[in-house]
């Protein structure tokens, strides 16, 4: 019984953080479509993580005393740079496109996180090893998908052939180019987000309280976020909080989508390591399209659709990859020492 809890209990949290993520854009999207600006949403739900995280940081990190200096504050600050420019661009992408597609293009993360890997030398290309081919043909699968899924929206699954041909050519040409300029945006958010991990991958050997990096990201992303929103938003009347959906986004996405998702996520890291987390990500796209269909009425797009199985399969290939690679490490390490415990890889985080 212990034994199928211990099992159970970090698939059934990886379900909740995928849930939780994909709601998340879900919620954001049902407000912008209400009238909330963007930028005051991510600028209240930012401040609202950041005030949650100062005290579980201080308390989850009370014993331990890594010197606080002034480059690495300007490492974070860099940190909060690229997550705020993520933010911005996710936000703009699901508004043109739509959850679903924005989950589609997270898996295109592993990939971009490889290649920017072997920019900065911490990976490297053997091309006699089946996991490094793995890898390099899983990112071009993966990218190929996005292409995909960015230049050809087509006809809805459930759109039978009248209703296409019913629709006018400008309304159809008018939704293609919407739909391109989300695919964009979300591909470009996937990039950053890669840099995010590997900027974040050097801080975290410097100073490895995690909770204190993610405190100190969401409080220079209120920073950030608010100053670019004083310059764009021009209507003070923006910034008033009202009771509705708007509101309902700031308080999840500070919450749910914040502060409880990154929990759940770095207690499954601890407990299975980061390549059993980074495998339910494709579980996304499944509760983004029902979520779609149910709370927002919209239809999956065939396009967004075949685009998501070919990102997918990327994905899988560079993971499996990236596994057979661990274990091929670990099994050498082990090789060489005397008997230790099953070592979990803990030096990355997939929040």
């Amino acid at each position: 019984m212990r034994v199928l809890l211990t099992d159970l209990l970090p698939f059934l949290g990886m379900v909740i953080v995928i849930l939780s993520q994909v709601s998340t854009l879900v919620v954001n999207k049902a407000a912008m479509s209400q009238g909330i600006d963007k930028y005051v949403l991510i600028v209240y739900s930012d401040a609202l993580s950041g005030l949650i995280l100062l005290p579980c940081s201080l308390i989850v990190h009370r014993s331990e005393r890594t010197p606080l200096t002034f480059w690495l504050l300007c490492k974070l600050f860099l940190l909060a740079v690229l997550g705020t420019s993520a933010q911005f661009l996710s936000y703009v992408g699901i508004q043109y496109s739509s959850p679903a597609l924005g989950t589609a293009m997270l898996n295109l993360i592993p990939a971009f996180t490889f290649m920017l890997a072997i920019f900065f030398r911490l990976e490297k290309v053997d091309w006699r090893s089946k996991s490094s081919i793995a890898k390099s043909l899983g990112t071009v699968v993966a990218i190929s998908g996005a292409f995909v899924a960015t230049f050809y929206k087509g006809p809805t699954l459930l759109t039978t052939l009248s209703n296409i041909f019913d629709s006018s050519l400008p309304s159809l040409y008018s939704s293609q180019i919407r739909w391109m300029i989300g695919g964009l945006f979300l591909t470009a958010l996937a990039f950053m987000d890669s840099a995010w991990y590997i900027l974040q991958t050097f801080i975290l050997k410097e100073f490895p309280a995690v909770l204190s990096v993610v405190f100190y990201l969401f409080f220079f992303n209120t920073i950030l976020a608010a100053a670019v929103s004083l310059i764009v938003v021009k209507e003070t009347s923006s910034w008033m909080l009202r009771a509705d959906i708007g509101l309902v986004a700031i308080l999840y996405t500070g919450t749910i989508g914040g502060p409880f998702r990154i929990s759940i996520t770095l207690w499954c890291v601890s407990k299975t390591g980061p390549v059993y987390v980074t495998m339910f990500k494709p579980l996304g796209i499944i509760f983004a399209i029902v979520m779609d269909s149910i709370f927002l009425g919209d239809s999956v797009s065939l396009g967004s659709l075949i685009g998501a199985i070919i990102i997918v399969s990327g994905f899988y290939a560079v993971m499996w990859g990236k596994a057979k690679e661990e274990k091929t490490s670990q099994g050498n390490y082990e090789s060489s020492t005397s008997k230790l415990p099953l070592l979990q890889t803990k030096d990355e985080t997939g929040i």
